[in-house]
């Protein structure tokens, strides 16, 4: 049972309001409704809401026009954005989002952070059609100038991404990483901020151009992430990188129930597909295991929800199971706390106490879900996960891809630094 949520009554009696009154935040950060503008040709003196004065003098009901500050000229991944061109799509969807060719200058982005078990990221679009309202890299958006918001509706599709590859990994990439005392492959993590297996991969094809490049090289370490079965598509390429460098794919499934996944993960494909589609990997001789992350206080953590995506996960051959409890950065939660006040009304309260000011669940919460997971772990034989006994040596040898379970402990948190 959700320790959210100890029993079903509701945490507390939701008032009716005014309709209006509910664009008003409890967060100081969320949108707040502006106020409406009059209509084209209301202006004019006399007619209603438009001014009596004029600019040389100025009345109560029509002050002076404020300054106008120039903004400062975009720099960086924002000017690039900026002057993006607009990529042609075959959809006829109207809810299709906009494309747009993003020409970046590297494709291999460094991830200095302590608190991920790789080096690398590769991130082949920035957005992401999935629309997951947890999201947590909604963030990235807002250093093209862009609105969170806009994450699943402006997607950016990285040019040039093989040649790039190619120069990133002759240029930068060490077969002897600093973390591992210089001794294992550096890792490379596709996917950490935006899913490589999106709609728009169909089109525009940047994960399979990546992939058909690290194919070419031995003793790589790399790893993958989606929610998306069509990575079948590329079991092939997947299986050539495999033979020379040390390969793992981990699948997300954050719930088995269909009409929340829908719900929670929008456009994404539907459990039961992406557990399919691990099947089909692990039959194709890969290494595949589930991710449950995020779990979300009182929405995927109810009693024996867990444990049925892990039995699922485990029928379908994964070979490991882990999970990171719900965090939100102030992007994220401006999409997330108001998706939570409209659908789980009576968790409202509580998301406001635990995340109003901070991005993490209380410490003892997530310590109770990292010792269900490890209950978890041991009922079904899972290993927690496959990082560290996979990478290879420096010598560009092919290890065994076998793992040492009792080695890899706790849960790491997804690094909201590598975006790249």
């Amino acid at each position: 049972m959700s320790p959210v949520l100890p029993h079903s009554a509701p945490l507390f009696t939701l008032r009716r309001r005014p309709v209006r009154r509910l664009a008003v935040s409890f967060l100081p950060f969320s949108p707040v409704e502006p106020n409406p503008r009059p209509e084209a040709g209301t202006l004019a003196q006399g007619q209603p809401g438009g001014c009596k004065g004029n600019l040389d003098s100025p009345t109560a009901d029509c002050p002076p026009p404020r300054v106008q500050i120039p903004r400062a000229p975009l720099v960086g991944i924002a000017r690039l954005a900026a002057q993006s061109p607009v990529a042609e799509t075959k959809r006829q969807s109207a809810e299709k989002p906009e494309y747009f060719f993003l020409p970046v200058k590297s494709i291999l982005n460094r991830c200095d952070s302590d608190r991920v078990p790789f080096e690398w990221t590769i991130n082949p679009y920035r957005g992401c059609e999935f629309a997951c309202k947890y999201c947590y890299a909604r963030y990235t958006h807002e250093y093209m100038e862009i609105d969170g918001g806009e994450f699943e509706k402006k997607i950016f599709v990285k040019q040039d991404a093989a040649a790039l590859l190619a120069r990133d990994v002759t240029r930068k990439y060490s077969y002897e990483s600093k973390a591992s005392g210089y001794t294992q492959a550096e890792h490379i993590a596709i996917g950490t901020a935006t899913d490589p297996y999106q709609p728009a991969e169909r089109e525009y094809g940047v994960t399979r151009a990546c992939l058909e490049e690290l194919a070419k090289r031995e003793g790589l370490s790399i790893s993958i992430i989606t929610k998306s079965n069509q990575i079948v598509r590329d079991i092939e390429v997947l299986k050539a990188i495999a033979r020379k460098s040390a390969l793992t794919i981990n699948i997300t499934v954050t719930t088995m129930k269909p009409r929340l996944a829908r719900l929670l993960e929008p456009r994404a494909p539907r459990p039961d597909l992406r557990l399919s589609a691990m099947k089909e990997l692990r039959e194709a001789g890969l290494h595949v295991g589930v991710t449950a992350s995020p779990v979300m206080p009182g929405i995927t953590d109810g009693e024996g929800e867990l444990e049925r995506v892990a039995e699922a996960a485990k029928g379908a051959g994964a070979e490991w199971f882990f999970c990171g409890v719900l965090f939100l950065m102030p992007a994220s939660a401006k999409e997330f706390l108001p998706f939570v006040r409209e659908k789980f009304p009576r968790l409202a309260r509580q998301y406001d106490q635990w995340y109003r000011r901070n991005g993490y669940a209380p410490e003892e919460y997530r310590r109770k879900v990292s010792e269900r997971m490890l209950r978890i772990r041991q009922e079904f034989g899972f290993a927690a996960r496959p990082w560290e006994g996979m990478r290879p040596t420096g010598t560009h040898a092919q290890l065994s891809l076998g793992w040492d379970a009792a080695a890899i402990s706790g849960e790491i948190e997804r690094a909201q630094c590598c975006t790249g």
